[in-house]
Order: structure tokens, then C-alpha cells, then sequence
């Protein structure tokens, strides 16, 4: 499911890690591919003194600035993207928070090897968001970034995973990570489009697939409740 209001989709995953954490919901996947192009900040991104103007130049280049829930450093991507937010009720959830990115960062690197990508688990020099559990192609250029919200008795993971538009991405954030001072190569910036082209259509199959191998998993229901918490939080992702 996807709304054209950037700030709600992020919202729904947060609305939906809440609700895992006080035992509403069991366990949840949502996947869905954006419906407009977004620039999504980490929260201390929002204290550094070129923050304004990194908003100022998402805005006048076609998108949408947020703030997601989860940390991590700037990163932008189009409709030709595949979000994957998992929540799961589990006490003691924060004990699993290696575990779980090592577990996910193989999964997903599995399912670009199935099309035939060279993929990799780790950072690759100079990345966007960078992150150890990054998953890359050639050990060169990010494809899949990775992250976790851990709550009371719960956890969200998110994933965002660049199916193409990176010629659109590497101007962007290049001049966004040059406002917030940040380091910051334009070279490691890729997408699955570019290193398995005509394949890009065919990870979502194959992501659901390989959630389905293993867990129980249910797609998310957004039902009335979920959908209202979002609305009330929706506010919190907007730069």
C-alpha cells in the first residue's frame, strides 16, 4: 500500500512498530515501492547547521524531505525503489540487534545474487548512510541500505533498496552531503538497474520469496487503528 504523502508511508512503519511493541501486532512485513521521490534524513542530520538548506535543495530538485524514525545519515531515492519494513513483538528485542542485521544483510545479498549480481555485505567507501551491513555490488557501489528501530518489546528493520534512478541520486546527494559537511563519495552510489539491467522488476518477487522461506510472516494489514496512529505521527517525518 502507498500514499502520495511521503511523511505517512514513514509513518505507517513507525505506527506499526509501536503497536508490535505494545502486543497489537505479532509480526508484520510491508513492502512497497514509493510513490513520490524522497530525501529521508536521520534525526541528528536535523541539528547541523546546513540542514536548511539540505531541505532547500531536496525540495527544488522534485523531492519530498523527511525524517525517518530510525538513525542513520541522508539518503534519497525515487519510485524506482523498494522499501521493506518488518516489525515483530519480542521482549527483549534490543539483545537481537546484531544478530537480526547480519541475518537480514545475508538475506538480502542472496537475493541480488540471484540475479546474478557480485553482491557483498558491507560498506563500500564513501557511501551515503553508510552502514556495516550495507549490501553492495563489486564492493564498489551501495545497492541496499539497512536499519533498525528497537522499542520496548519490539523492532522494526527497514531496508531500502535502489532499483534504479542513481544518475538522479549521485547530483542530489552529492550537494546535500556537501551542505551538511558530511563525507561522501558520488562513485558509490548504485543501483540494481545498472549492475543486472531488465532484472530490477523481478526483486520484489524474489524478496517475498525468500521472507516467506524464513518466517511466518503476514503482509501488513493497515487497518483503521495502524492507519490513525500514522496520521497522528506523520507530522514527526516532515523536515
Amino acid at each position: 500500500m502507498s500514499h502520495p504523502d511521503g511523511s505517512l508511508e514513514l509513518a505507517v512503519a513507525h505506527a506499526l512498530v509501536r503497536r508490535a511493541s505494545d502486543g497489537d501486532l505479532e509480526e508484520a512485513l510491508r513492502i512497497y515501492r514509493p510513490a513520490a521521490p524522497v530525501v529521508v534524513f536521520g534525526r541528528r542530520d536535523t541539528r547541523l547547521p546546513g540542514f536548511a538548506a539540505a531541505v532547500q535543495t531536496a525540495r527544488e530538485a522534485g523531492f519530498e524531505p523527511l525524517v525517518r524514525a530510525v538513525g542513520g545519515r541522508p539518503v534519497a531515492y525515487t519510485t524506482e525503489a523498494l522499501v521493506v519494513d518488518h516489525v515483530r513483538h519480542e521482549r527483549l528485542a534490543p539483545d537481537g540487534m546484531e544478530s537480526r542485521f547480519a541475518h537480514y544483510g545475508d538475506l538480502y545479498a542472496g537475493v541480488l545474487r540471484d540475479l546474478g549480481i557480485d553482491a557483498r555485505v558491507g560498506a563500500v567507501p564513501g557511501e551515503y548512510c553508510p552502514g556495516a551491513h550495507s549490501v553492495n555490488a563489486r564492493g564498489v557501489v551501495k545497492l541496499i541500505g539497512t536499519g533498525q528501530r528497537v522499542v520496548r518489546s519490539g523492532w522494526l528493520f527497514s531496508a531500502l533498496v535502489v532499483l534504479g534512478d542513481d544518475d538522479q541520486l549521485r547530483p542530489l546527494l552529492t550537494e546535500i552531503y556537501r551542505q551538511l559537511e558530511l563525507p561522501f563519495d558520488p562513485a558509490s552510489v548504485g543501483s540494481v538497474a545498472s549492475e543486472a539491467p531488465g532484472r530490477a522488476d523481478s526483486v520484489e518477487l524474489l524478496l517475498r520469496a525468500a521472507y516467506a522461506q524464513h518466517a511466518v510472516l503476514h503482509p501488513a494489514t493497515l487497518d483503521a487503528a495502524t492507519l490513525a496512529l500514522a496520521h497522528d505521527l506523520a507530522a514527526d517525518h516532515r523536515a
